[in-house]
């Protein structure tokens, strides 16, 4: 039994019921609370608590049980989720994470108990049954008076190589009420060469007595459920129930289960316990399967044709409580992988590219139609492996959006603030290698657009404005590439402060006059802040910067559109994938260049006759004005003698740029290889692959030299700057170095 990888399911499991629990509370805020709801909160927090009885990990199993408590009364209608209250379960949500990221990282539980939480969760617990005993004077109702009940547990062969030890149930239901006898049915227990110690062979008959209701007692084996036989029944009515019990069991089972029932009252008078082991519940949790293996009884004295009722039942008329044994039902339609060994999986196929394309060159240069044939064949196998495996480790981006409406609801409450979140394509599926070096630029825009985007409640009502405040996260693919936007309907980017706080600190010359898009970039800038006061949550100029800087290491970027009075909104794109991709093959001069496959939109002649880098370097493509960026001169290669020359149409975005280059050389799968610290300044070369030749190529970024040609030509057609205006700090210098 693994009992490490037990625990790492557990802590697992746990931190997504605590994201469903936190994503349930959200919800509930904004619209009508429904059963399923409540049911589900109850769920979560019993689910946390019975896997923590497994480990018994007591200050986890204190605290949620009080939660439980607070959460049964929530849903049996006692209580009304109102906002304080919505508040109080966060927080038991928030300490229980605490917990278990503590006990992830090894440090000690005891030290992290919240009395002031603990006591505000005794306020509300107007009725706390399992806290406080009924007083003589007043009875407590027949509901909740305490009831025996006959378990009939069969667990499933497998039950120990799944990581779970059948008598950890019996120690936590030990913990509930109390265990008065016990019994394990020893007749399917193998001799010899036959016995594996990985399986369960063992069928436990206890009687059990407590106050809990029976679907609670159900609810214990929520884990075994599906592969075990698990019958519960109260003593009162458990003889009617035995023969459904023994249902599968063999003759000689069936017999030592009734007589346990028989020991246990189940079946008339109850014969004495002396011969049973300890009742008591320390032997018990001692040691619980030493002290209930008991020697097969005799043989009872009671004629053959009494056996006949262990027949079972006609379906018509099984109970509900044959339910508990009805497993899930179906396959398992997901399995977990270590994200180490997914990462491990796509190098090796990086290589596995790069050597498919080697051969692939050998033997179109053998000029063998059969080896041709056959490494044709290998590629296509190698892209499907790619492709197949990238998807693998696609996830959606909901998994960092769903982080965020607790970070809306907290930050609002404290700025004062009715803000509402509503997130879009949260289905939309990136690289999880992207996606969780996102949270933190997303993080800091998000809160930036609450703080100085989304205004205060009389400062919109004053303009007219709904006085809830709207902030939406969108995510949707577009040519090949991930675009998430966060807007909001606040009073949009002062443009006038910001220009004026770039020209104070020299980031734009004074008698300019840039476009928008130009000037809401600013706010990127190291230390660029107009906040008139500082908060603890933003005006100090420190956050924007690392946002941009942490969508560049992704290879992507960040636009800006903002309209007075109306919003703003933030646009991020980014690649799909950072390690395999469709690259198309280019060549200038003597160099060979991969270009990304979907931001090629097409490629065409360059039209004879075109002077190179004259007044207007751009082409009419159909009714369309082409910028024009020659990649030889852009990176001051000689030129070569061409016969013609071809221009791949590029795009990313809204922007479309022409790229000339000498020869096309077609599709190229890609393995993007990171380039050294010395090439991370360059910002038209994203990173490289090796080809079949063995030759490294650079993967060029699109982006960037789209944005390089767009602005040339808005340059060309702008005034030029007055001769004495000095040039400001950090300003690219003219010419076509990159």
């Amino acid at each position: 039994m693994d009992l490490e990888q037990a625990m790492q399911t557990f802590l697992e499991e746990s931190r997504e019921l605590l994201d469903e629990m936190e994503s349930i509370l959200l919800d509930v805020e904004a619209e009508q609370t429904s059963s399923e709801q409540l049911n589900a909160l109850f769920r979560t927090m019993h689910t946390i608590k019975g896997s923590a009885g497994l480990f018994g990990l007591d200050p986890i199993i204190r605290f949620s049980h009080q939660a439980e408590n607070l959460l049964d009364q929530l849903r049996d209608g006692k209580l009304k989720l109102d906002d304080e209250l919505v508040g109080l379960l966060l927080r038991c949500h928030d300490h229980v994470k605490l917990l278990i990221q503590a006990l992830a990282a090894g440090d000690s539980l005891e030290a992290l108990s919240d009395e002031a939480l603990e006591a505000a969760l005794l306020g509300y617990l107007t009725v706390p049954q399992a806290m406080q005993p009924p007083t003589r004077e007043a009875p407590p109702p027949a509901a909740s008076r305490p009831e025996r009940w006959v378990l009939s547990l069969r667990f499933g062969p497998d039950v120990l190589r799944n990581g779970l030890d059948p008598s950890s149930f019996i120690r936590y239901l030990a913990t509930l009420g109390t265990v008065e006898g016990i019994r394990a049915i020893v007749c399917r227990l193998p001799a010899g060469a036959d016995f594996d110690a990985e399986s369960n062979y063992l069928r436990f008959e206890l009687l059990y007595h407590s106050d809990i209701d029976e679907k609670s007692l159900h609810e214990v084996f929520e884990f075994v459920r599906e592969d075990s036989e698990l019958f519960i029944w109260p003593l009162k009515i458990a003889a009617a129930r035995l023969p459904e019990s023994c249902a599968s069991a063999t003759p000689d089972e069936a017999r030592e289960v009734e007589e346990a029932w028989r020991r246990f009252g189940a079946l008339g008078q109850a014969q004495p316990l002396e011969e049973e082991p300890p009742a008591g519940i320390d032997p018990l949790l001692e040691h619980p399967l030493a002290a209930t293996v008991e020697p097969p009884p005799a043989e009872p004295a009671q004629p053959a044709a009494q056996t006949e009722p262990h027949a079972p039942p006609p379906p018509e008329t099984a109970p509900a409580h044959s339910e508990a044994r009805a497993g899930r039902g179906g396959e398992s339609r997901f399995i977990k992988v270590e994200a180490g060994k997914l990462d491990s999986l796509i190098n090796l196929i990086g290589e596995l590219v790069i050597a498919g394309s080697a051969a692939n060159l050998i033997a179109r240069r053998s000029q063998q139609p059969q080896l041709v044939e056959a490494t044709l064949g290998i590629a296509n196998l190698i892209e499907q492996i790619r492709t197949g495996t990238l998807s693998m480790r696609m996830v959606q981006i909901g998994e960092i959006f769903h982080r965020f409406p607790r970070v809306v609801r907290d930050v609002s409450r404290e700025l004062g603030k009715d803000i509402q979140l509503r997130i879009v394509g949260a289905e939309t599926e990136l690289d999880k290698s992207m996606v969780e070096k996102l949270g933190d630029p997303l993080l800091h825009i998000v809160r930036n657009a609450i703080d100085h985007g989304i205004e205060p409640t009389e400062v919109r009502q004053a303009h007219g404005k709904p006085a809830q405040g709207n902030l939406w996260l969108n995510a949707y693919h577009e040519s090949g590439s991930v675009v998430i936007e966060v807007a909001d309907d606040g009073g949009g980017l002062d443009r006038g402060r910001i220009l004026a706080k770039a020209r104070e600190r020299g980031l734009l010359g004074l008698d300019e006059e840039p476009p928008d898009n130009v000037v809401f970039q600013q706010i990127f800038e190291a230390g660029f802040s107009t906040a008139d006061q500082v908060t603890n949550l933003s005006g100090r100029g420190v956050g924007m910067d690392v946002v941009r800087r942490g969508i560049e290491q992704l290879h992507g970027n960040i636009e800006i559109d903002s309209e007075a009075g109306q919003g703003t909104t933030f646009r991020i794109r980014l690649p799909l994938t950072l390690a395999i991709i469709d690259g198309f093959l280019v060549e200038v001069a003597a160099s060979t260049f991969v270009l990304p496959l979907e931001a090629v939109i097409e490629c065409i002649e360059l039209p004879a006759g075109l002077p190179e880098n004259g007044v207007h370097d751009c082409i009419n493509l159909r009714g369309e004005l082409l910028p024009l960026l020659h990649l030889d001169s852009f990176f001051e290669l000689p030129p070569a003698a061409a016969l013609r020359r071809n221009v791949v149409v590029v795009q990313y975005g809204e922007r479309k740029a022409g790229l000339v280059v000498d020869a096309l050389q077609g599709e190229f799968q890609t393995v993007i290889k990171p380039l050294g610290a010395l090439f991370n300044t360059l910002k038209a070369i994203s990173g490289s692959t090796i080809l079949g030749t063995g030759e490294v190529a650079l993967i060029l970024d699109v982006p960037s030299l789209i944005q390089r040609a767009c602005r040339r030509e808005s340059e060309r057609f702008s005034l030029p700057p007055r001769a004495d205006a000095a040039p400001r700090p950090g300003a690219p210098l003219q010419g076509n170095t990159p």
